[in-house]
C-alpha cells in the first residue's frame, strides 16, 4: 500500500536543475586556479598528474573546460509531468490487475490463517514475493543496492514489518471488506503527518477532505452501535504505520530511486519477519505450501503492478481504479466465506475513498501549479 503515493516523488536523472547545478559547479572549478587542478588530479593517480601538468603548461589553468562549453551550447529540455494517454490507460489496467492480485492474496491469508499464524504467513508472503522479484533483480544487477540512507531504510523496514504483521492479523479477525475499507485511510494520515514532518500547509479543501475521511471511518466502525474488535483496531494502527512509511519514502525519494527503495524493503523485511514467525512456527502441509507460494507470488505481482501503474500514470488517475479492490475483495469474500458487507461499510468506504481521491487530485493540481510557476520544471521531484 505504500506504493500508492511514492512513485511521483524522486528526482529524475536528467533534471534541468541538476544540469544547471553541474554548470555552476564546473564554473567554480574552472576558476580555482592551477594549484587546485594539480592537487585534485593527484587523487586520480599518475595519469591524472600527467594530464594536470599538461593542462597547466598549455593553458595556465584558466581555460574554460570544453565540457562546460558543450553543456551550455545544448538547449534545455523540458520535462513534462503528464504522461501520454496510452500510458495512463496502461497504468489503469495495471492498477486493476494489482487490485485483483491483492484481493486474492487477502482471501488466501484468511483461509490459511485457520491453521497457520498470521506472523508466519507474513514471513512466507515476503519470502516468496522476494523470489518472484528475482528476474527483476537479475535485470538490474547490483545498482539498486547502492544507497546513501541505509539507516532510514532500516527503520522503514522495521515499521513496515510491524504493519504487515498487524494487517495480516486483522485479516484473520475482521471481515475482509471492513479491513480493506479501513486500510484506505493511510493517505488521510499522510496528509496530516506531512504537516509536521514535511512542512506542508493544507488549505480548507484538504482539511475538509480529511474530515470527510474520518467521518467515513466512524460510519464503518459505528462506535456505540457495533462492536469495535481487535481486527478493526489493528488495521487502523497498520494504516497509521503505513502513513509514516509513506513519509519516510517521500524523504528517501529525494536521494534514492523507487527500485532501490523496493529492493531494500524486500531484502530487509524477510529476516525481520522470521523472528516472530519462529515463535509461532507450524510446519505447513504440502497443500499449504502451495497456497503460501501462490500467496507470495500474488503479493509480489500486486506490489510490482501497483508500482508500475503509478510510474506510468498520475496518482489521481489510478487512485479511483484502486477502489475496485473493495468490490473485488467483497466478491471473493462472499464466494469463499459468505461475508456480505452491510450498507454502513459501503457508505463509509465511499466517504473514505472519496476523501483520499480528492487529496490525490489536489496534490496533482498543486504540482501542476508549481510546474508552471517554475517555468515548466517540476519543483516537486518526479519519480522515475
Amino acid at each position: 500500500r505504500e506504493f500508492l503515493t511514492f512513485m511521483a516523488l524522486a528526482p529524475p536523472p536528467h533534471d534541468n536543475r541538476i544540469l544547471r547545478a553541474r554548470h555552476s559547479l564546473t564554473r567554480k572549478r574552472a576558476t580555482l586556479g592551477a594549484g587546485f587542478h594539480f592537487v585534485n588530479a593527484c587523487a586520480h593517480g599518475p595519469l591524472g598528474i600527467i594530464v594536470s601538468i599538461k593542462y597547466l603548461v598549455l593553458h595556465g589553468g584558466t581555460r574554460r573546460p570544453k565540457v562546460l562549453n558543450h553543456l551550455e551550447s545544448q538547449p534545455m529540455t523540458t520535462i513534462t509531468s503528464e504522461p501520454p494517454r496510452a500510458n495512463s490507460l496502461k497504468g489503469m489496467a495495471l492498477m486493476l490487475g494489482a487490485g485483483v492480485c491483492m484481493a486474492a492474496m487477502h482471501v488466501l491469508i484468511r483461509h490459511v490463517s485457520n491453521d497457520i499464524h498470521p506472523f508466519e504467513i507474513a514471513f512466507f508472503r515476503n519470502l516468496f514475493a522476494l523470489f518472484a522479484m528475482v528476474p527483476w533483480f537479475v535485470k538490474l544487477g547490483w545498482a539498486p543496492l547502492r544507497t546513501s540512507r541505509p539507516g532510514l531504510m532500516l527503520w522503514r523496514a522495521v515499521l513496515n514489518s510491524a504493519c504487515m504483521m498487524g494487517f495480516f492479523m486483522a485479516i484473520s479477525l475482521a471481515p475482509l471488506a471492513e479491513v480493506t475499507a479501513l486500510g484506505f485511510t493511510a493517505p488521510i494520515y499522510v496528509a496530516i503527518l506531512a504537516i509536521f514532518f514535511l512542512g506542508e500547509r493544507p488549505g480548507l479543501q484538504r482539511w475538509s477532505a480529511i474530515l470527510v475521511g474520518f467521518v467515513g471511518v466512524f460510519v464503518v466502525l459505528r462506535p456505540g452501535f457495533g462492536t469495535i474488535g481487535l481486527g478493526q483496531l489493528l488495521v487502523l494502527g497498520s494504516a497509521l504505520g503505513w502513513a509514516i512509511c509513506l513519509i519516510m519514502i517521500k524523504i528517501l525519494g529525494r536521494t534514492e530511486s523507487s527500485v532501490t527503495i523496493t529492493v531494500y524493503m524486500s531484502i530487509m523485511m524477510t529476516p525481520m519477519l522470521l523472528g516472530p514467525a519462529l515463535y509461532v512456527w507450524v510446519w505447513p502441509t504440502l497443500g499449504q505450501w502451495g497456497l503460501l507460494v501462490f500467496l507470495g507470488i500474488l503479493g509480489g505481482l500486486g506490489q510490482m503492478g501497483m508500482a508500475e501503474a503509478l510510474r506510468l500514470a498520475p496518482t489521481h488517475v489510478v487512485m479511483p481504479i484502486d477502489f475496485t479492490r473493495l468490490l473485488i475483495v467483497s466478491l471473493f469474500a462472499y464466494l469463499a466465506f459468505g461475508e456480505v458487507p452491510d450498507a454502513f461499510v459501503w457508505l463509509g468506504s465511499v466517504l473514505i475513498f472519496g476523501s483520499t481521491a480528492f487529496i490525490a487530485y489536489r496534490e496533482h493540481v498543486k504540482r501542476q501549479q508549481l510546474n508552471k510557476s517554475n517555468g515548466g520544471l517540476p519543483k516537486t521531484p518526479v519519480h522515475r
